[in-house]
Formats: structure tokens, C-alpha cells, sequence
């Protein structure tokens, strides 16, 4: 969760280290006690990628801490809703589980601040709320929306007898059922938006998915409903938007979000596009003291207007990119690669020679947004990206160009599985061989290898699937379809090439199958271990750099409900496998793992939640969190000693050295003191631009051409004043990095000494603070311009 305090000109992060799961789905703050805000977590727009949560959280102190209040099981909130004059008066509309029914879904009422829940209103364990709207001006009013739905790896389905719309005139004490009422379609309903107009006493606005689905207003309180706009924008892809918002004090005005922003000023009868940052839009406050005031949630990022929409903040302050993979240069430094769900790909610089890493050195280098992205070793302007339906370009960074090179050059919206002519994943690998960079591969429902970067193709595999038809269809459901890729099944989700030797390759399904050819694909032989049940996607295969027999499979089954870890080692080509989940918990899936190419056995993997080590090859594993944030780990690389990480809601984060990691700091704890050995250091030259005294509050550093903004945070454990970064990245240190162990906290001062091959001394580092600089003077971390900072890092 992120707060503003400006407007939107800047967002600083009031979750971390609160929450234990990283996806939130609604948010309400009191309108009588603005200190108290409610978290309900879980997005409740399902998509292939979603991330569930852990139920609602509360702040009593606007943001700076928080309680978790229940509803653990809820797994995906649609709406919090507090009692306009009572702060601990609160509903939640729950969706429930995404994939499989439970039975904590609903709408639930608390009368203590959450301390404890009652179920108010209960469809069955397949049905949970989908929206929920309450009348400010008799709080005693409510009008729920209920939802069917299921998502599974190969299809999602809106819509079942658990839909409808459903009102309350006590509170939540009792429901009466309203989907029937003269004027709402008859047949069978999907997902529902629902709105009460504060400025008009019986007034309630409702978007339907159904066959003959509609914008509906009533005048009465919900007895009756008038059918109006048929705009067919309006309810595109209803499983993903349905959201209406009645104006605070025009009755006649109301919104509807979908992939644009789109405002009526009729009543409903019409509509007309409103131009907003970015698209594909969730959710809209307008501030009932002062309407020209307005918040919107959108797949970018939130955005703030101060004129009615005239104008509106920037979404590019939020560091919230949804990452499916992550790649790395030759470079010095090197770059990031990754594609960003709902945006366009991306490479950012690891180390930039300014202050911070700012977006002017960031740029797309083709694709989309949800593809796998290799890039030429030996020539790193040569990038090769995905995105959905098999979309693969070539990108030339001298020139600019990106040029389609497809296997099959067809794009396929529309369309089912079972109806293209290959079988490519939302996000299907792309792969360059490690021994020789002009191999390239992709996979749909096999294998294709290309020798000349993608002008010609061959496939090297049979189809690698279980090649099931019934997973193969088309997508949605009965009422509204839905194929853009996302659902297409019986595919290849993950492959490498064994870096240890030349044309032994691996190919793991998205219905649960691991092959392995050890002829550089003439010939493959099924090796799935036995504890992966069928129908697990297969998230990764790491081959191990350090011997040609041995790999590694991440395996998850959370689309179909099971949300253990599924992690495997294999030594012997894949005849045998040991399962290695040892000290994750069962319910933290997986989604990727990887071996350290220096140091065998050591082992980091991704899940659900974060990031775990292992320093025996997998057979025990422990946390490795520092100021990492609870987020998705979808992919991971180890970079020159850096530890890289591409999250799905947190963009890119680096270990800056793992080097006490390759040196064996789980060893070396048992001793009282150890000085590891640095890593090998490069010089750089950083400009930290014309600094001056720092203040309370935001500060700013003009490097050249741009501006940083920071803030000066208080270390509690040693009183250090650090800049905190708030529209960059943030660089990794100058100088030598020096790791040292004490089993104990120094009684004293601590002295580091730096001596020269003849045991002379030559700089000497002490734990004392250090005297405070003259006003204006740079600082260690960040140097003025033309300071070159050299000094050692402990």
C-alpha cells in the first residue's frame, strides 16, 4: 500500500513490514476518523496472474502501523466499506478462492473494528461478492453484487446461478434478492457493478454481464430498473472491470471503468470517454466535499486531479512494475531486462552515474508485456522479446528497429487453443543457447530453434504436452468471451539449455510434463518426477552450470487451488528426483529456483511471498529477506555476484553481493568473528549532483540534466541518516564492499583495518560516528559534482 501526502507528486510505501501478503484489493478510509483505514486484501479481478491475500488489515494512525483483523480465508476482497459516523462499523465484500470453492465468501459485517466478523450474506461456496455499495446518507441501506466464477490454468468462467443483486435495509441483518426485478435481464448473470447515488435518495446504478447486459438505473431503491446505455465498451471483458461510480452530488453523473475511463452525464442513457493516464481502469473517488477532487486506480499506477479530471498526476513515481521475468547484459554496468504486465517492456541500468536510477535511462527494447527476453552475450544491442499469442521480435537498440520473427506470424485473439496452429503461452520462453549466441529458441507446444535470429524456424521436439482438447477451448464462459492467450493450454512454459554441456536441453509443460534431450533434440524422453501431480505448471527448469546430469524444477498448482511448494533435484538426467521443500511453508508456492554459477549447491528460490536460500542443494531452506518486501519472486538471475530479481508488483530489486553467501555464511555464523573476502571491484564515478543542507521533509539533488528527491530517514538500530530515494532507484554502493560477521554486538568501538602486502596500514574504518560534515558538503553516500568516491563500504 502507498500513500500520497502531495496530490500524487510523490508515493512513499506504508506496508512493508505489516503485511504478509503483498496483494491488496480494496482500500477505505473512515470518513468520520481519517486516522482509520482498512485493508482488504486479494485483487478480486482475476487475472491468469493474480495474487491472493490474507484477509483485512486496519491502521488506527493513518498508514504508519497495522493490525491484521481476520478474514484470513477470504483470499480476494472486492470492497471495504466503512459506516460513514462509525469507524468501527465496517463491511467487506469477499470473492473468495479464484480456483475452487470455500465457503469464507460473502459480505461480512463487523461492529467492532474487526476484532470479530459475521457472515451478513452467504450464496454458496462457488458465489462470493463481487461489489458493494453503501448509502451514506442511511448507512441502514446496502446493495451487494455477487459473482461466479472460477479461474483454472486453461479457461475462466463468469457467471452461474450464484450471481445477483441484492439489497439490505437493516444494517446487513437481512437481504432481500433483487436480481429479478422488472427490468433486469432474465437469463443468466455474470458479473455485476453496483452504485447508490449519495445525491439522490433511492437512486442505485448497476452494470450487468449477461446475454442482453446493460447499464441500469433505479429510481426506487432497486423494485424497479430502467435499461440504459447498450454501449458494448462499456462491459468488454466484464470479468475484469464491471465498475460503476455514482458522482457524490450529481445524481444525473456516473462512471463506468473498463479498458477507458467513460462518463455519463445523462443518467446513464449516454457515455463518452475520458482521457487518463494509462488504461485498463478499477477504481474512481471523487471527494464528495470538493468533486473536482478525484482518485483513479488504474493498471499503471494511481493518479490524483484537482480539476475534475482535466488533468492528472503522473503514474510513473510508483515503483509498483509487474515483472514475469528477468534478463541481464554484458554490460559495465548492466542492465535489467523485463516485461511489465499491462506495459511495454523494459531495461534499466543496474548503476547509473548520477544520484539514483531515474526513468531517463530506461527504454522498451520490443515485445510486450508479458514475454520472456534474451539478450545477444557477445552483442548486447541485440535484443530478443515476447508477449502473448507467440508475438516475438528482434530489437536493434543502434537502430531502433524491431522486427516481427515470429514462429507462426498470426495473431490469434478470439481464437481457442485447439484452434491456432501452435500452442504458445502468455508468457513462453525464449531462450539463447549458452554456447553459442546465435542459437535461439522458443517453444509453443514444442520446441523451435532458429540459427539466424529468428528469419527461419525449426522445430526440434514433438509436442511436449499432454495435449488434452478438453483444455483446449475457448474461454469465459457462457456469457462473455475471452481469449486473448492468457487461457491457452497444453504449452511449453519453461526451457533451458544445460549451461555445463552443449545440447543437453529441457522443456517443462504447463500441464505438469519435464523432458529432457540429451542429442540436442533429435530425440526426449519424458523424466516428470513422480510427486508432480498432473495438471502442475512446470514454472522453471535449471539445468545446473556445474554438472550436466544435474537440474532443478519449480513446479505450482495454485490455479488449481493447491498452494503447496513444489520443488524437485534431479543428478542423473531426471531417471530419479528428491523432492527439496524443506523449511518452506506449505503454503507459500513456487515459482522459481536457481542455481548459484560459482558456488554448487547454492541454491535461491522465488515463491509466493519472497525469497528463500539453501547452502545444502536444496535440503534445507531459510528466508532471505533483509529490506526485500513481501511480493511474488517470479524470476531471478545471479549477475556478476548480484542477486536479481524481477517481482510482480515491486519491479526490479538486487542482493548487491552474495559473496558472504558463496563464502558459507551459514558456517561462519557459528564463529565469533569473520571477515569475508571482498569480491573484485570496479572503480565508478558517480555525480550526486549540487547537494545542500538537508531539511525535514523532501530534499533534492540535480545531477545534470534531472532531479532526485530523497528523504532523510533515522536508522533506529544505529542512528544513521540515510537517503531514502523517492522517484529512483537506488545505486549500489562505490568502493569495496567489505562483509564481516560478529556473533555478538561490539562492546566498544570497532575498528576495520585495510593494510597493504607488507602488513602496512593504509585506511583504517571505525564504528564511531563519524564527525557531522560542514552544511552543504557531499556526503559519503551520494558525492558532489566531480567527487569521486573510492572509499570502502562496511
Amino acid at each position: 500500500m502507498w500513500k500520497t501526502t502531495d496530490a500524487g507528486l510523490y508515493w512513499e510505501n506504508v506496508s512493508d513490514g505489516h503485511f504478509r501478503r503483498s496483494s491488496v484489493g480494496a482500500i477505505a478510509v473512515s470518513a468520520s476518523d481519517a486516522n482509520v483505514v482498512f485493508a482488504g486484501m486479494g485483487e478480486s479481478c482475476i487475472r491468469g496472474n493474480v495474487s491472493h491475500g490474507d484477509g483485512v488489515y486496519r491502521s488506527t494512525d493513518s498508514g504508519k502501523s497495522w493490525q491484521h483483523v481476520g478474514l484470513d480465508d477470504t483470499r480476494h476482497i472486492a470492497k471495504v466499506r466503512v459506516h460513514p459516523s462509525d469507524p468501527d462499523v465496517v463491511y467487506v465484500a469477499a470473492l473468495g478462492h479464484a480456483h475452487g470453492p470455500n465457503p469464507q465468501r460473502g459480505v461480512f459485517r463487523s461492529r467492532d473494528g474487526g476484532r470479530t466478523w459475521q457472515k451478513a450474506l452467504y450464496r454458496g461456496p462457488k458465489a462470493g461478492a463481487s461489489d458493494l455499495s453503501l448509502d451514506p446518507n442511511n448507512p441502514r441501506i446496502l446493495y451487494a453484487a455477487f459473482w461466479e466464477t472460477v479461474r483454472r490454468p486453461w479457461e475462466l468462467v463468469s457467471g452461474g446461478p450464484g450471481s445477483g443483486v441484492f439489497r439490505s435495509t437493516d444494517g446487513g441483518d437481512t437481504w432481500t434478492d433483487l436480481s429479478r426485478r422488472p427490468g433486469l435481464p432474465r437469463g443468466a448473470l455474470g458479473k455485476i457493478g453496483i452504485a447508490v447515488s449519495p445525491a439522490k435518495t433511492g437512486r442505485v446504478y448497476a452494470i450487468i454481464e449477461a446475454a442482453d447486459g446493460a447499464v441500469f438505473r433505479s429510481d426506487d431503491g432497486g423494485d424497479t430498473w430502467q435499461r440504459l446505455s447498450e454501449e458494448g465498451d462499456l462491459r468488454a471483458r466484464a470479468w475484469y472491470y464491471q465498475h460503476i461510480v455514482a458522482h457524490p452530488t450529481n445524481p444525473d453523473t456516473v462512471w463506468v471503468l473498463n479498458v477507458d475511463a467513460w462518463r455519463s452525464i445523462d443518467a446513464g442513457k449516454t457515455f463518452e470517454r475520458i482521457a487518463i493516464p494509462h488504461g485498463d481502469h478499477h477504481d474512481l473517488w471523487v471527494d464528495p466535499k470538493d468533486p473536482r477532487r478525484m482518485i483513479e486506480g488504474n493498471d499503471g499506477g494511481a493518479t490524483v486531479s484537482l480539476n475534475g479530471g482535466d488533468a492528472w498526476s503522473s503514474i510513473y513515481n510508483q515503483p509498483t512494475a509487474e515483472f514475469y521475468h528477468v534478463a541481464t547484459d554484458t554490460r559495465v554496468p548492466y542492465r535489467v531486462y523485463g516485461a511489465q504486465q499491462d506495459n511495454t517492456t523494459i531495461t534499466v541500468p543496474s548503476r547509473s552515474a548520477i544520484a539514483g536510477i531515474t526513468r531517463s535511462e530506461a527504454y522498451a527494447i520490443g515485445g510486450g508485456e508479458s514475454g520472456h527476453i534474451a539478450v545477444r552475450p557477445d552483442d548486447p544491442d541485440i535484443v530478443f522479446a515476447g508477449s502473448y499469442q507467440g508475438f516475438l521480435t528482434r530489437y536493434d537498440h543502434r537502430t531502433g528497429q524491431s522486427r516481427n520473427i515470429m514462429v507462426w506470424p498470426e495473431m490469434s485473439s478470439g481464437w481457442g487453443a485447439a484452434d491456432v496452429k501452435h500452442r504458445f503461452q502468455w508468457t513462453f520462453p525464449i531462450a539463447l543457447s549458452p554456447h553459442d549466441p546465435n542459437v535461439l529458441f522458443t517453444c509453443g507446444e514444442r520446441v523451435f530453434r532458429s540459427t539466424d535470429e529468428g528469419a527461419t524456424w525449426e522445430a526440434i521436439s514433438p509436442d511436449l504436452t499432454r495435449q488434452d482438447p478438453a483444455k483446449q477451448g475457448r474461454s469465459g464462459g457462457s456469457l462473455t468471451g475471452d481469449n486473448t492467450g492468457a487461457e491457452y493450454f497444453c504449452t511449453v512454459f519453461a526451457f533451458a539449455e544445460s549451461p555445463a554441456r552443449r545440447g543437453v536441453l529441457w522443456a517443462g509443460s504447463d500441464d505438469g510434463l519435464v523432458h529432457v534431450s540429451r542429442d540436442d533434440g533429435k530425440t526426449w524422453k519424458n523424466v516428470t518426477p513422480r510427486g508432480v501431480p498432473p495438471w502442475s505448471t512446470i514454472r522453471s527448469v535449471e539445468p545446473s552450470p556445474h554438472d550436466a546430469g544435474k537440474a532443478y524444477v519449480a513446479a505450482e498448482r495454485y490455479r488449481l487451488d493447491d498452494f503447496r511448494p513444489y520443488f524437485f533435484r534431479s543428478a542423473d538426467y531426471g531417471r530419479t528426483w528428491a523432492k527439496i521443500t524443506a523449511g518452506i511453508p506449505d503454503d507459500d508456492f513456487a515459482r522459481v529456483i536457481r542455481e548459484d554459477p560459482e558456488k554448487p549447491g547454492l541454491l535461491y528460490a522465488g515463491t509466493e511471498t519472497g525469497l528463500y536460500v539453501s547452502f545444502d542443494d536444496g535440503g534445507r531452506w531459510q528466508r532471505l529477506r533483509g529490506n526485500l518486501p513481501v511480493v511474488p519472486i517470479h524470476d531471478l538471475v545471479v549477475k556478476d555476484g548480484d542477486l536479481v530479481v524481477a517481482t510482480h508488483g515491486r519491479s526490479f530489486w538486487i542482493l548487491d553481493d552474495v559473496t558472504p553467501l558463496r563464502q558459507g555464511a551459514e558456517r561462519v555464523a557459528r564463529e565469533r568473528v569473520h571477515v569475508f573476502a571482498p569480491r573484485a571491484a570496479t572503480r565508478f564515478k558517480t555525480n550526486g549532483g549540487f547537494p545542500s543542507k538537508p531539511k525535514a521533509g523532501k530534499n533534492y539533488r540535480n545531477p545534470g540534466a534531472t532531479q532526485v528527491t530523497y528523504r532523510l530517514v533515522e536508522r533506529p538500530e544505529t542512528g544513521e541518516k540515510v537517503e531514502v530515494l523517492l522517484d529512483a532507484g537506488k545505486n549500489p554502493p562505490d568502493g569495496v564492499i567489505v562483509h564481516y560477521w560478529l556473533r555478538q554486538a561490539a562492546a566498544g568501538e570497532l575498528t576495520l583495518a585495510f593494510l597493504d602486502a607488507r602488513g602496512r596500514e593504509i585506511k583504517t574504518i571505525s564504528s564511531e560516528r563519524p564527525q557531522i560534515a560542514a552544511p552543504g558538503a557531499p556526503t559519503a553516500e551520494l558525492p558532489g559534482e566531480g567527487a569521486e568516491a573510492v572509499s570502502g563500504v562496511t
